[in-house]
């Protein structure tokens, strides 16, 4: 198994619910990385860019939930468009087994625990 990582998760807040079962999946005993909960649930302001962008920047990958509300997810496009410009590999991965939304610029792949592990390993 490869070093633990530190992995941001990028999530529009109506997600927050499968944010948490990702959190819950990475406290598996395997688990190939540590999820570290660097969500900032403050107004997107200036000081919100700044903070989030130094969390990106300490993350070895960024994941990104994707759902129906990723399209109207402002704070959730900026995160992804900031691990882009700062050069952080970002996994795309469906929220939900039921949706299938198409996001520019993404390749959202099914949540499974293989693809978690693979873009971690490949970190």
């Amino acid at each position: 198994m490869a070093d633990r990582k530190v992995v941001f998760v990028a999530f529009a807040i109506e997600d927050e619910a499968q944010r948490n079962l990702l959190k819950g999946q990475s406290l598996h005993t395997d688990s190939p990385f540590e999820y570290i909960d660097m969500s900032v649930k403050e107004a997107y302001t200036e000081e919100w860019k700044t903070k989030v962008r130094t969390r990106i920047k300490r993350s070895d990958g960024v994941i990104a939930l994707i759902s129906k509300d990723s399209l109207t997810s402002s704070g959730q496009k900026w995160e992804i468009a900031c691990a882009k410009e700062e050069g952080v590999p970002v996994l795309a991965m469906w929220a939900y087994s039921t949706d299938r939304t198409a996001v520019v610029g993404l390749s959202p792949k099914a949540w499974s625990w293989t693809t978690i592990a693979e873009f971690i390993d490949g970190l």
